[in-house]
């Protein structure tokens, strides 16, 4: 399906504006290969490392794009976000480099680490019980009450054609592939992923991937209306989002080729190999499309595989707890 069909809200022509943007801003990130895990899975694996892009995370890549955009129109002096932390670090530090204040909504039970990181990048950090409050409404408030532009973490045209660049640099890299496993919260890494590989190679599949205890998404795809979780409990906060978005449902409906989910036991396992083979530090979202390889949940034998790794945003002291189990 092309990219362009029907009236989506973003197009490839976005993510490639994208891109010029983030060039020179952000970090062209590398992609890696492991062979002890191509003899696991029979297949050929090229691994986007976003846990090395600019605050750990893919989530800069939408952040800047939409934030420049407004700071060259003009737009806002302030912006306001919700987020559990990846897009809260990323609105901050985008921030920070176009000359704008942040203000991020975060629940209290937030890693430590990321909520260091966001204040540490000059943003104001407002801590809420996510048992007691909604988030989109207490940031839709404190946007009216102080005249901030409020940058949602996901359901956003800008966010979406930013994170699309990350699927368009790995296949310049990697070359075509069969197949592309991208983990899913609330869809904009998914959807902007899904844009570029139906427009630059359209015979790759694309599959989503979400942990078990927040399966909105899969269970949003499989039945063809909006499906929602509260407050998930999952390990893998990256996906703790309670639904997808007006424009990132539709999109993973028309450009996504199937969905699926992992326990939280699968994600430990799968840190544990990319951790102990690949030498590097990923946080459980991140390893969600590993886990679904790994665990059979997917079958790729014989295929160019691409896997995004989104983050390595984690609690290093809870890191080595999972390990340790």
């Amino acid at each position: 399906m092309s990219a362009r069909s029907g009236d989506l809200p973003v197009d490839y022509r976005d993510v490639v504006r994208a891109a010029m943007r983030l060039q020179g801003v952000a970090h062209r990130t590398p992609v890696m290969t492991s062979s002890t895990l191509d003899a696991m899975t029979g297949a050929q694996l090229f691994f986007k490392c976003e846990n090395f892009q600019r605050i750990g995370a893919f989530k800069f890549r939408g952040a800047y794009n939409a934030l420049s955009k407004l700071a060259a129109g003009g737009q806002a002096t302030g912006v306001i976000t919700y987020s559990s932390g990846n897009h809260a670090q990323a609105i901050a530090l985008a921030a920070r480099v176009t000359g704008l204040t942040a203000t991020i909504v975060m629940p209290r039970d937030t890693p430590s680490v990321k909520l260091a990181a966001t204040r540490g990048y000059g943003a104001e950090v407002v801590t809420y019980d996510p048992a007691t409050t909604v988030r989109e409404d207490l940031a839709a408030q404190l946007a009216a009450e102080r005249g901030l532009h409020l940058i949602p973490p996901f359901d956003h045209p800008d966010i979406i054609a930013g994170q699309g660049t990350v699927a368009r640099e790995l296949l310049q890299t990697a070359g075509p592939l069969d197949l592309l496993l991208v983990p899913c919260g609330g869809g904009g890494l998914l959807s902007g992923c899904a844009i570029t590989v139906k427009s630059l190679s359209p015979g790759c599949r694309i599959v989503g991937v979400e942990p078990e205890l927040g399966d909105d998404a899969t269970r949003s795809f499989h039945s063809a209306t909006l499906c929602s979780v509260k407050n998930p409990s999952t390990i893998a906060d990256g996906a703790r989002t309670s639904a997808l978005g007006k424009l990132t449902f539709p999109l993973v409906m028309a450009l996504v080729d199937d969905m699926v989910t992992v326990s939280d036991e699968a994600l430990v396992r799968a840190m544990r190999w990319v951790t102990e083979r690949m030498k590097i530090i990923v946080e459980p979202t991140a390893v969600l499309g590993v886990a679904a390889l790994l665990e059979g949940t997917v079958r790729a034998t014989g295929l160019r595989v691409g896997i995004v790794l989104s983050g390595g945003n984690v609690d290093l002291r809870q890191f080595a707890k999972w390990f340790d189990q």
